[in-house]
């Protein structure tokens, strides 16, 4: 049974399960804002010690992408420009202190470029400011601009995934393009409160991850977007450790605030 906790950036639901008993019958799925919301607002949970992660089941291709007319056709061309002329260029994605904000301001950071964030409340008028020629550049995964790219209206400039994305396969990686520790990982993992036995968690991963593959499920994944993942137990554990240590510090540094 789905039970949706709508709210507060995901901590109402957040906090519902991290009070559920550990026994396996009340789980969680999130995403990034997982990690995000207790360095911006107080809330009654430790993301890292009252829940234990189980799997991440899928992820989303992140892009950075230009209206199609633009001058800019690669990253390099984006920064020369930002650092030439600093505060000029824009970049439209949801925000503030969603993942992509955060993602652009490690990637202003780590260039040493001076841009600027245009936050948007949803993806659709993100896409529309770039269309109309309002911003300089969109943050995004890859589902929401697809169709553009497809037509032509956009072009990809750098993904922002560990790897090449196999749907794009000549697109550069941020993290190839001169800043190897560069991601922005898009996510959605499932959890279990803290203290729920280690077999039922070990249990639960093996039923999530078989479910994750089956080639009906991996068949409308594709269809939004997502890919399988299959990351659990303790690798997931210090992937959300080292991410949490990170954006805390992207936080602080950039001075974000929660509205």
């Amino acid at each position: 049974m789905i039970d949706n906790r709508p709210g507060a950036g995901e901590v109402i639901g957040t906090e519902a399960a991290a009070r559920a008993a550990p026994d396996g019958n009340t789980l969680l799925f999130a995403a990034n804002p997982f990690l995000i919301n207790p360095h911006l607002r107080k809330v009654n949970y430790d993301p890292l010690t009252s829940f234990g992660p189980i799997c991440q089941l899928a992820t989303a291709p992140t892009l950075i992408v230009v209206r199609a007319a633009s001058s800019y056709h690669s990253l390099a061309d984006v920064l020369e420009a930002a650092r030439a002329k600093p505060g000029t260029l824009t970049m439209a994605s949801i925000g503030p202190g969603s993942p992509f904000h955060l993602g652009f301001e490690k990637l202003k950071r780590m260039a040493k470029a001076d841009m600027t964030f245009i936050p948007y409340p949803g993806n659709g008028p993100s896409v529309n400011a770039l269309l109309g020629d309002h911003v300089t550049m969109m943050f995004g995964t890859y589902a929401n601009v697809a169709e553009h790219l497809k037509t032509g209206n956009l072009r990809a400039i750098a993904a922002t995934t560990r790897k090449r994305f196999e749907e794009l396969p000549d697109l550069p990686t941020v993290a190839g393009s001169g800043f190897p520790d560069y991601q922005v990982p898009a996510w959605f993992a499932a959890f279990a409160p803290a203290q729920t036995p280690h077999q039922m968690v070990s249990e639960l991963a093996g039923w999530l991850t078989a479910a994750m593959q089956a080639a009906e499920v991996k068949q409308k994944l594709l269809i939004q977007g997502l890919y399988p993942s299959g990351l659990c137990g303790e690798q997931l554990a210090i992937a959300l450790r080292t991410e949490f240590e990170d954006l805390g510090r992207i936080i602080r540094e950039s001075h974000i605030k929660a509205e």
